[in-house]
């Protein structure tokens, strides 16, 4: 079995588009379509047919180029069958626990609502890597939209069991703001100084900071941490319960 091929662009102002090819089975998959124009560029450019597209969510900058892709292709849509009323152009609803398949390659779907309630997320396992949607971003996670702060940590702590070597492909390049914001929240964070700085070296050189790994957001991502004591000091909430830091971090961020 060949190895996935996995094409990462810019697309709009922020997002990430992604491609993923198996060379077996010459099925290829979009996940989300931000832009149908770059996406079916890019997939021109490489030599790949879009097959399917994987929808994480309805929001217009992960589903907006559904029916200009399906009709330039043909490709069948996966999206969460929670948005079936929100995308309507999915063809193929899936739910947690379901699995979907690239060629041989298996991903499991994972439902992390808090982002919006309809959020999935694709995970495969074997080839340890995921696409993760507007769940969680390089030190960072999603706004919490429709969700509640308690199912956002439960969304994001099923991701955090996933082996640290997993790649995560999360949809935009939101990381050095995002390194801001999580500076000061904890700031005496060995490993985010470093992250931090590395950050800051690859956007001056236009490079991209996704895909990030989970094993480099569980030791520098402040919403990972909401039980590390020094986060909990610097919030004044050392006894409190794990859902509400996490959501005292939420709330600072969207304040920040």
């Amino acid at each position: 079995m060949s190895e996935l091929l996995i094409r990462q662009f810019p697309c709009l102002s922020d997002n990430y588009g992604f491609l993923v090819h198996d060379p077996d089975s010459g099925e290829t998959a979009t996940i989300d379509t931000p832009d149908a124009a770059v996406i079916l560029a890019e997939a021109e450019a490489a030599g790949w047919r879009i097959t399917q597209i994987w929808n994480t969510h309805h929001h217009y900058d992960h589903a907006g180029g559904n029916d200009a892709i399906q009709a330039a292709t043909g490709a069948r849509i996966v999206g969460p069958r929670y948005d079936t009323h929100r995308i309507p152009s999915i063809t193929d609803p899936v739910e947690d626990g379901d699995v979907v398949t690239l060629g041989t390659h298996k991903a499991d779907v994972l439902y992390t609502p808090g982002h919006t309630l309809g959020h999935v997320c694709y995970h495969f396992a074997t080839e340890k890597l995921a696409f993760v949607g507007d769940t969680l971003f390089a030190l960072g996670c999603g706004r919490l939209f429709e969700g509640t702060p308690t199912q956002m940590w439960h969304s994001l702590s099923r991701l955090a069991e996933m082996p640290d070597e997993t790649r995560i492909y999360c949809a935009h390049e939101y990381t050095a703001a995002n390194a801001r914001f999580a500076l000061s929240v904890d700031p005496d964070n060995t490993e985010l100084q470093a992250y931090a700085t590395m950050v800051d070296a690859e956007r001056a050189r236009g490079e991209a900071t996704v895909p990030t790994s989970i094993g480099a957001e569980k030791s520098a991502n402040p919403f990972l941490r909401p039980d590390d004591p020094a986060i909990r000091a610097r919030l004044d909430m050392a006894a409190a319960a794990t859902e509400d830091v996490f959501a005292e971090i939420r709330r600072r961020k969207d304040q920040f």
